[in-house]
């Protein structure tokens, strides 16, 4: 692993991995060449085989062909790899580069409206934050990224998580190998479907059977050789089809039933095979990655072993679609005993499936954070502190701005500290400063590193009100919303784990006067409660509450100033309550007359 930074070490590798697309395209044509070559010279020994010349002959363009077939093949993955390495150096370029948004995977059919930060931190969708981390190729990869995302985690877990990706952080050539593995840029494994298939009631004669069928297929080719070797006619023969026939018959459903789902993602199950693997003979040092891999070790044969037995099957069940070996697998019921050859695979190893895909879920999702902190080399992993209530941030960025252009701010919430009271002018970074308070939160309980100079926090539980809507079809107008949302965030701090608020704009759906009052008893409650935030607003009169309950709640501000007539921001928090406002001029900056 070179020593460079990640751009340098990214652009060096894409420039030798497109190399060698151009080595092994170049390679593919000429051997499509020279196939075509014997080819014709096949066609020309096959018209001499018609007059004088030996038909043995023929067998040499016919051997040279099949050791070309065979060759092509070889030189086709290595260039299919090489087209892979290429698109995963670009995109990681990109996400470097600050133009990775719409190239990933959004997650958007994640989002959940009714959570309680996560539309408002914009963890899912275009541009979101899982759409930078998520280099899953399995949807029990993508669905264990996303719950690290929704949920807080135990202080030891995010350790030991922390632990485990600083491990896989340098190790850039495991991530292009992953890449690499299965038969598709990007599996649709669907985790779940799988394991209700795998722990669903089974039938309990599956043997019995099995027994039965095989033996009804050895009687049906004994009494073929029997016709064969003229010892009888075609009457047992037709008994015995018949036989088969109406057994096979009564399967018929529960065939189709156990054929339903995995025919559909045997070309999937490859790809779990091969993750399987690679855990299985990979040498971890950190304590997760040795728990995840130890997870695997249930006996003599390994999960990837029995999967692929698995799998293997399945290839048989395919063979039926070959027009020369259909008469022969009706002969001898060979869907039927396929099929039922699964059934007893699931009821035998069904019941560790699910085991097996949360191991590969967890790995992949720390690859992801792996990939996540590599190229991020300066972002560090928080410290997490379990007796004092604290996010103490230094030099606190948001991780979805380009390196360049963010503006960092110190925070520090805690003792004696609980809430900012954060007032400001328009579009002067408020919003973006609960923000980054808030995802910076999500990938320190997720065990990533956070966009800071430093971060020391509890283990925390966020709640947040940036990006409450009204709701035509559920009768609520903002105000409700905003409320019920504010009810939810309440009755979090009633759990055992400290909770991080952050609301925007608190109570502005409604008049001055109740706003107030409203929102300095929600306040003065949250506050009586393990808990610490950020409360932004317009409306200075709430800015007393700042001066009333001070050390407790802080006063800060953001501010702008004019240059040459245009509104300027610098995106700096500082103490105390602003004082001007920039609405009028914004009105007339866009061609309202006030």
């Amino acid at each position: 692993m070179s020593s460079s930074d990640p751009h340098t070490e990214y652009s060096q590798r894409l420039t030798a991995r497109q190399g060698d697309v151009a080595h092994w395209a170049k390679r593919d044509r000429w051997i499509s060449d020279l196939r075509l070559l014997v080819f014709i010279v096949g066609i020309v020994v096959a018209g001499f085989a018609l007059g004088s010349l030996s038909w043995w002959w023929l067998g040499v363009p016919v051997f040279a062909f099949g050791v070309l077939l065979f060759l092509h093949g070889q030189i086709r993955k290595q260039l299919h790899h090489a087209e892979r390495s290429v698109v995963f150096y670009e995109h990681g370029l990109a996400r470097l580069e600050d133009r990775w948004m719409g190239m990933g995977v959004s997650g958007a059919e994640l989002q959940d409206e009714g959570h309680l930060y996560a539309a408002d931190l914009d963890l899912f969708g275009t541009g979101s934050l899982f759409e930078l981390l998520c280099t899953a190729r399995t949807s029990g990869g993508v669905q264990t990224l996303s719950h690290w995302l929704k949920e807080s985690s135990a202080t030891e877990e995010i350790r030991a998580r922390q632990d485990a990706v600083q491990e896989l952080r340098p190790q850039l050539d495991l991530r292009e190998a992953l890449v690499l593995l299965g038969p598709n840029y990007r599996a649709d494994l669907h985790a779940d479907g799988l394991v209700a298939w795998s722990e669903g009631s089974h039938d309990g004669n599956v043997k019995w059977h099995r027994m039965i069928v095989f033996a009804l297929a050895a009687i049906m080719l004994c009494s073929l050789v029997g016709v064969a070797l003229g010892l009888y006619g075609l009457g047992p023969v037709l008994i015995v089809a018949i036989v088969n026939g109406l057994y096979a018959h009564v399967l018929k459903e529960r065939v189709h039933e156990i054929l339903l789902y995995v025919r559909r993602h045997g070309q999937d199950l490859a790809l779990l095979v091969e993750l399987l693997e690679y855990i299985e003979t990979a040498s971890f040092a950190s304590p997760r990655m040795a728990v995840l891999r130890q997870q695997l070790e249930t006996g003599v044969i390994t999960p990837s072993q029995q999967l692929g037995k698995l799998i293997r099957l399945l290839t048989l069940y395919d063979s039926t679609r070959n027009q020369f070996f259909a008469a022969i697998a009706w002969i001898v019921l060979w869907t039927t005993q396929v099929a039922l050859a699964i059934e007893a695979w699931r009821v035998i190893s069904g019941g560790s499936l699910r085991g097996w895909l949360e191991v590969v879920g967890e790995f992949e999702a720390l690859i992801a954070l792996s990939g996540y902190a590599y190229e991020h080399p300066d972002d560090p992993f928080p410290e997490i502190v379990e007796n004092d209530l604290a996010f103490e941030g230094e030099g606190l960025g948001h991780p979805l701005l380009p390196v360049a252009t963010c503006v960092r701010n110190d925070i520090a919430l805690g003792q004696p500290t609980q809430m900012m009271l954060v007032s400001g002018s328009n579009m002067s970074g408020k919003s973006t400063m609960l923000r980054t308070v808030g995802i910076n939160a999500v990938l320190a309980m997720a065990g990533a590193p956070v966009r800071a100079h430093r971060l020391k926090c509890s283990r925390i539980s966020v709640g947040a009100t940036l990006r409450i809507q009204d709701s035509l079809q559920a009768g609520q107008s903002r105000f409700y919303a905003e409320i019920t949302r504010l009810s939810h965030i309440m009755t979090l701090t009633d759990g055992p784990i400290a909770v991080l608020f952050l609301f925007d704009e608190i109570l502005h759906g409604t008049n001055s006067h109740d706003r107030v009052i409203g929102a300095e008893a929600i306040i003065r409650r949250i506050l009586q409660r393990k808990a610490i935030g950020l409360v932004t607003t317009h409306d200075l009169a709430l800015t007393d509450i700042g001066s009333t309950s001070s050390p407790q709640v802080m006063n800060v501000h953001f501010d702008d100033h004019v240059d040459n007539g245009k509104i300027q921001f610098d995106y700096r928090m500082r103490p105390g309550v602003v004082k001007k406002s920039n609405a009028l001029a914004l009105m007339r900056a866009v061609g309202l007359e006030v």
